[in-house]
């Protein structure tokens, strides 16, 4: 029988507290916020496909647009639930088995008949993504700090910009196959499963690199920030709505305009798009300055963009507006998020997380009700993009004199 001494116990114990976050750990971390994005940016081009096929069934044309939406449901339901299961299990070997049933769930379509089964397991994907979402982003706060932590976060969102191009373009070449072909791309959670497992640990309380091979256990609400986490969140929801609009409505906006090739009007947005990474490259640039002054900034971008959307009048315009409405955007959504990432301490950052995410999340819930609304107020979708511009200029203003006040109080 082989023993183990304690001086080996001991030696094993340094070497894994000294183990240090890299590259390959950051990537294995950056790569799971694909999944949220391709939950519904894949399917895109095969919904058509999906309401012929199940034409026949009652409330269909409800029922199959919800394939896509469930997901995103679910993860602005679950986020915070999932933070506390993070920071109770331990997160590394939570996250690692959200992998394996979001792989399972997501290609399960591929084999079920029946629309109501079809619609159960994309229940399971959004748990799943739910999961993935929180937990991934939890670990790069427990990992990095400083400089490094705002780099890795902000990268979250040049990735999820830059796989829904990718994605909805692989939907649309396997949906020539027939509209099951996508759910196969499920199956790539398995990659990212390998990758976790090699190249991560389970973070630990006392520094980023501290290992804790026990579950946390982590319970306890003492401690955590309520007024600014609640102040936070609340801004994350109002910037969502912004932040998705062009994604959701900037193809409505060029039709509106007088565009009718689909190619055309998909290529148009998906270059108007490249706005968002551009925002995440700057904000990793500038992102140590004040917060009251990068959402300044932030908000005069998103109004300056939108003024332009529903007042240019012409498809040059609107593209511009777009442009530099996403900059804005791509900009906002690193803020946030390292804020609260700035104010979380270990033991409940899962939970603190998962309220983040979930604010995030319902703002891309509330986008297209409130665009349609101020649609429907103001004549028109063009009229509803100069409303928007009208509220995110609010934001700039609150910036504005937060900066301000904090200038007379110094």
């Amino acid at each position: 029988m082989t023993t183990i001494s304690v001086g080996q116990l001991d030696a094993d114990s340094h070497m894994n507290a000294a183990r240090q976050p890299g590259f390959m750990t950051g990537i294995s971390l950056l790569l799971p916020i694909t999944l949220t994005t391709m939950a519904v940016v894949l399917l895109a081009p095969v919904v058509p496909q999906m309401m012929r096929e199940f034409a026949g069934i009652a409330d269909s044309e409800y029922r199959v647009p919800m394939i896509l939406t469930v997901p995103s449901l679910c993860v602005a339901l679950l986020c915070p639930f999932a933070g506390m299961l993070g920071d109770y299990f331990g997160r590394r070997r939570l996250l690692l088995a959200s992998f394996l049933l979001y792989a399972l769930v997501g290609i399960a379509p591929v084999f079920l008949h029946d629309l109501n089964a079809i619609l159960l397991s994309r229940v399971g994907v959004g748990i799943a993504e739910s999961l993935i979402y929180v937990l991934s982003t939890t670990m790069i706060g427990d990992y990095y700090s400083g400089a490094a932590r705002d780099r890795w976060l902000a990268g979250q969102t040049a990735f999820a910009s830059m796989s829904a191009l990718l994605f909805f373009n692989l939907g649309g070449a396997l949906g020539e196959a027939g509209w099951r072909t996508p759910f196969w791309v499920y199956a790539s959670a398995l990659v990212m499963f390998a990758l976790v497992l090699r190249f991560t640990w389970e973070p630990g309380s006392r520094d980023t690199a501290e290992p804790a091979p026990q579950a946390p256990h982590n319970t306890s609400w003492a401690g955590f920030p309520w007024a600014v986490m609640a102040m936070i969140v609340g801004i994350t929801i109002y910037g969502s709505v912004f932040f998705y609009t062009v994604q959701i409505q900037a193809s409505s906006g060029l039709a509106a305009l007088g565009l009718t090739s689909p190619a055309r009007i998909g290529f148009l947005t998906s270059v108007a798009s490249i706005g968002v990474p551009l925002g995440t490259l700057v904000y990793s640039r500038i992102g140590h300055a004040r917060v009251a002054l990068l959402l300044l900034a932030e908000f005069t971008l998103l109004a300056l963009g939108f003024a332009l959307m529903g007042k240019s009048g012409s498809v040059p315009g609107f593209l511009i507006g777009c442009f530099i409405n996403q900059v804005g955007a791509g900009l906002l959504l690193p803020t946030l998020l390292v804020w609260s990432m700035s104010i979380l301490r270990f033991e409940f950052r899962g939970r603190g997380t998962g309220f983040w995410q979930s604010a995030f999340a319902f703002g891309q819930f509330l986008s297209p009700i409130v665009v349609t609304a101020s649609g429907k107020a103001v004549g028109g979708l063009l009229g509803a993009f100069s409303v928007l511009s009208a509220t995110a200029a609010v934001g700039a203003l609150v910036a504005l004199a937060t900066l301000a006040g904090r200038s007379r109080a110094a």
